[in-house]
């Protein structure tokens, strides 16, 4: 008997320790609350006898967490589970639009979950950490490949960002100050991705400038021409500059004078000079006017045109004895007789290229003569020469002269 009510016993605690464990179960889906007391442990199941039909896309939170649908919960005395509706998201990329079913926590997980990893860099508007509250539009931007020279150096970087500015940041090379960018900061990233900066800076000059005097000329009939007596000695002026030089890439690009401030005022130069014309003799010659002239030399086969040229302005045949000047001051000189010490008597009858001169030598066009010899017999005279207008003196000295 005693054998028998053990063995009782066991059959009895074997079969009640076997029984499903009842558990309290909350189950939530949106607003509605459902309460069960049930021995179930899959989701599937417990939804069923709540009444509740799930989604394909619809998933179980278990204690705030997802959970297989189909599969066994834990034993515990209470359960709550949430059903996560789907919900329609709008994923809008540069290749187009399209739209799924999600019931993902974050738009980052639930783009993960249909297999879109972001990289570093790309753009997500919502961000990836956004929670998923209701139907939603995602607009992603994947990073492009740039190529950014700046600072003597090329570097390859990846953004999304929607200007060249915002890209510049991200890479670390930001424009600052007047810095500069092709294409501008505000741009759109450029289809071939190639970016280039330019590092501006700009600096500020002060220096200190001459102001030339200038000279006034009084004429003086009692002193005779080619005289001159300084009555008032000019003084330069003085100014103060401020120019602002600006630098590109290290490199001056430009500079512009922002003010010009003058320290002190020029004098300017007084000088009384001569008129009254005094003959003087050179070697039994007459002469009125003494001066210094640049002399070149030519000859009607030799004159530079490339051919013989015997005619003249005043209609002599070229050659020795017939010199040239500037066509400027010609009418004013014509016919006059000149003596070169070295060349002899001669007689302005010609005009000549005194612009060329000018250009070439830097001799004012006004104090160059042309000295004409004949075929086969020019001396090169090259230079500067004494040259002495003879007498008679004209009527009224050329202002070139004075």
């Amino acid at each position: 008997m005693k054998l028998l009510r053990g063995f009782t016993f066991a059959v009895l605690f074997f079969a009640t320790s076997c029984q499903p464990t009842s558990s309290s179960v909350t189950i939530i889906d949106g607003e509605n609350i459902r309460a069960l007391q049930t021995s179930e442990r899959a989701p599937l199941a417990l939804l069923a006898q709540a009444g509740i039909a799930p989604q394909p896309n619809d998933r179980v939170l278990f204690n705030g967490r997802a959970f297989p649908i189909d599969q066994a919960l834990p034993n515990a005395k209470t359960i709550q589970l949430q059903l996560r509706r789907a919900v329609t998201l709008t994923l809008v990329t540069p290749q187009g639009q399209e739209d799924f079913q999600t019931s993902a926590l974050t738009v980052g997980e639930a783009l993960s979950e249909v297999g879109l990893n972001l990289a570093k860099n790309d753009l997500l508007d919502p961000p990836a950490e956004t929670p998923i509250t209701q139907s939603l539009t995602v607009t992603y931007s994947p990073a492009r490949a740039l190529t950014i020279l700046a600072d003597g150096k090329i570097i390859n970087a990846y953004s999304s960002a929607r200007t060249v500015g915002g890209a510049l940041t991200e890479a670390g090379i930001p424009l600052v100050g007047a810095d500069s960018s092709s294409p501008s900061e505000n741009d759109a990233l450029p289809t071939d991705g190639k970016i280039s900066v330019v590092r501006i800076y700009e600096t500020t000059s002060v220096a200190l400038e001459t102001i030339p005097f200038t000279t006034e000329r009084i004429e003086d009939a009692n002193i005779p021409f080619g005289q001159e007596e300084i009555i008032q000695a000019g003084v330069n002026g003085t100014a103060m500059i401020r120019t602002r030089i600006r630098y590109e890439d290290g490199k001056e690009a430009s500079r512009a004078t922002e003010n010009k401030t003058v320290m002190r005022e020029p004098q300017k130069q007084i000088v009384k000079g001569g008129s009254q014309i005094s003959i003087s003799n050179l070697n039994g010659m007459d002469y009125w006017l003494a001066t210094e002239m640049y002399a070149t030399v030519y000859s009607p086969c030799a004159s530079g045109t490339g051919k013989c040229s015997y005619g003249t302005a005043s209609g002599a045949r070229a050659g020795y004895g017939i010199v040239a000047v500037d066509y400027s001051i010609y009418k004013y000189l014509a016919g006059m007789r000149v003596y070169v010490p070295g060349y002899g008597v001669a007689t302005i009858g010609d005009t000549g290229g005194g612009p060329i001169i000018e250009t070439a030598f830097g001799v004012p066009r006004t104090k160059w003569i042309d000295l004409g010899f004949d075929d086969g017999k020019i001396v090169d005279m090259t230079g500067w020469v004494k040259v002495y207008f003879l007498a008679p003196a004209p009527a009224e000295i050329p202002y070139f002269l004075k």
